[in-house]
């Protein structure tokens, strides 16, 4: 599976530089990419309470349709974050994996980080899908530093967990060492695409995005600088990873919630985290 990681500078509250960036980055792909991978709320950037009602878009807004479109005429798959507005009037720091047919996966971020709260609601649930073969899972940034989050998409049969992360100074080794860890507890690929530049608040985004292998190594990592990373994932490290022992089939213990199994291959795991 060839991977795209695009770590950019985004602006706070500015969806159309976002967009524009978003949708440029997706049409300047190499061929033969299958996947292109952003960060957290890419396409808004980070919202306050005064400007969150504003921002943010449902899943069918104007935003996520032209990635939509995009990802329609590359034919490739699209990780990219967002302030969601949800149906229930709520909103959530959302990642969706976007192909050519539509929404594949949504995930609401389910550990909020302190400039989340009060502003976005936890989600209540993990899932898994399958992407051209593979079972994948999202997960937001703060979410890797619990390794139950990672387990979680474990539990659901994860082969590549997916990171958008807006991670800032000075944590950048925390989100280095947690990948790496979240990969190997779970034997599987791990792909996380940090943001870079400086933010509102006086923030400074750490940048470091990362593709782990399922023994927990580092393939690559990006500085602190905007740029592209192309890279193909040998998915035969899975096999080779988990021929002689499996975590998953060795814990003593599973994580509680209830599995549910849909006909278009997604799996979710739904807890009670309020």
């Amino acid at each position: 599976m060839k991977v795209e990681l695009v770590q950019l500078v985004g602006r706070d509250g500015d969806t159309a530089y976002n967009l524009n960036r978003t949708l440029e980055a997706i049409h300047a792909c190499p061929a033969g990419t299958d996947l292109v991978v952003f960060p957290e709320t890419q396409l808004m950037g980070f919202p306050s309470e005064d400007n969150i009602a504003t921002l943010a878009e449902p899943l069918d807004g104007p935003s996520v349709r032209a990635v939509q479109q995009a990802a329609r005429e590359r034919d490739v798959g699209v990780v990219v974050g967002m302030a969601e507005a949800g149906e229930d009037g709520r909103f959530y720091n959302t990642t969706l994996l976007i192909t050519a047919e539509g929404i594949a996966l949504k995930y609401r971020k389910t550990h909020l980080w302190a400039s989340d709260r009060g502003i976005f609601t936890p989600g209540d649930r993990y899932a898994t899908t399958l992407f051209k073969g593979v079972r994948v899972g999202l997960l937001i940034c703060f979410d890797i530093e619990f390794p139950e989050s990672a387990r979680a998409l474990g539990q659901l049969g994860v082969e590549l967990i997916l990171v958008t992360n807006g991670n800032m100074d000075p944590y950048g080794p925390t989100h280095r060492t947690a990948i790496s860890g979240r990969a190997m507890e779970n034997q599987a690929f791990a792909v996380m695409v940090n943001r870079v530049g400086e933010g509102d608040g006086a923030l400074v985004f750490a940048g470091g995005s990362a593709v782990v292998d399922p023994y927990g190594q580092l393939l690559c990592e990006a500085g602190r600088e905007e740029c592209r990373i192309g890279l193909e994932l040998d998915l035969a490290q899975l096999d080779v990873a988990r021929r002689d022992y499996s975590y998953l089939a060795e814990r003593r213990f599973v994580l509680p919630g209830e599995v549910r199994e849909h006909d278009n291959g997604l799996r979710e795991l739904v807890i009670d985290n309020r």
